[in-house]
């Protein structure tokens, strides 16, 4: 979490959906600076950093947290607390069931209800305030209260948070990141999967390709409405998984219950049926 970059990779958990453009799951989403976002979002608690835009509503069960000059293109909707920064732009309405922590030159154009305390100020940016609390806590000497916080924030336990890269973009088109890319276990996804690696779990369904720069893996009962290619790396497809589309990468490695509708290339070792079987044990 304190790293140069908290957010090091493009991680949808289980059972993750896009329903009618919204970007559906049950624990929390965290989205970092500069990401464009062009679906609704729907999660437990929802943080983005400076610049994130949403092309979509906001539904949170918990805290809603958008930075600086984040720009949401529809309602926000929190059950609990919600933290404006500087600038923020909403072009719907801003419901808030507990408090409300707002910053200078923030435009909600259709108008803001809050049920507990209004606080009009420049909150402090997401993790600034971690840090600083963190630290806090250190110093008075605070060990396992601070150990509570990281456990708290870094996932809530049973269920690891959606989290999207700096700088990413994600849309019913595409999901384009610079950073490895990993998918749970039953999810149902829109658009092409762009990134350095891919790691898709089992009995998912995704609804357009996958392109990486290296390994992909595709899990048992996955099926891929697309392509399946790496520049430089190498492609396992698992299991009964399903691929719609042509595979190609490096080393290609089709298990025997696996099915590909298109082209297989492999630039080196190609390994089909019980001998995959045998060679991924």
């Amino acid at each position: 979490m304190l790293g140069p970059n908290p957010i090091d990779r493009l991680l949808i958990p289980d059972e993750t959906t896009v329903e009618e453009h919204d970007l559906v799951t049950d624990g929390d989403v965290l989205v970092g600076g500069q990401s464009t976002v062009e679906l609704g979002v729907r999660g437990r608690s929802v943080v983005a950093g400076e610049r994130v835009s949403f092309d979509g509503d906001i539904e949170a069960e918990g805290d809603c947290r958008l930075d600086m000059w984040c720009e949401v293109d529809g309602n926000v909707l929190a059950e609990q607390d919600a933290y404006l920064g500087e600038r923020a732009h909403i072009t719907g309405r801003l419901v808030v069931g507990g408090d409300l922590d707002i910053g200078d030159d923030v435009d909600i154009e259709e108008g803001f209800e809050a049920s507990g305390w209004i606080v009009i100020r420049n909150p402090m940016p997401t993790l600034t305030f971690f840090v600083m609390y963190l630290t806090h806590l250190l110093q008075l000497g605070e060990e396992e209260e601070a150990e509570e916080l990281v456990q708290e924030l870094a996932a809530d336990g049973d269920r690891d948070p959606l989290t999207i890269p700096r700088s990413a973009s994600v849309s019913d088109d595409a999901w384009r990141v610079s950073t490895p890319a990993t998918i749970g276990d039953d999810c149902r996804l829109h658009g092409n999967i762009r990134a350095t690696e891919i790691d898709v779990g089992s009995g998912n369904n995704v609804f357009g390709s996958l392109r990486a720069q290296q390994d992909v893996a595709v899990g048992a009962g996955t099926k891929i409405h697309g392509d399946v290619t790496t520049r430089d790396g190498d492609v396992h497809v698992q299991g009964d998984a399903v691929v719609l589309g042509d595979v190609s990468g490096e080393d290609v490695t089709i298990d025997e219950d696996a099915d590909v509708d298109g082209v297989i290339r492999a630039r080196g070792e190609m390994r089909l049926g019980s001998s995959a079987d045998r060679d991924a044990e």
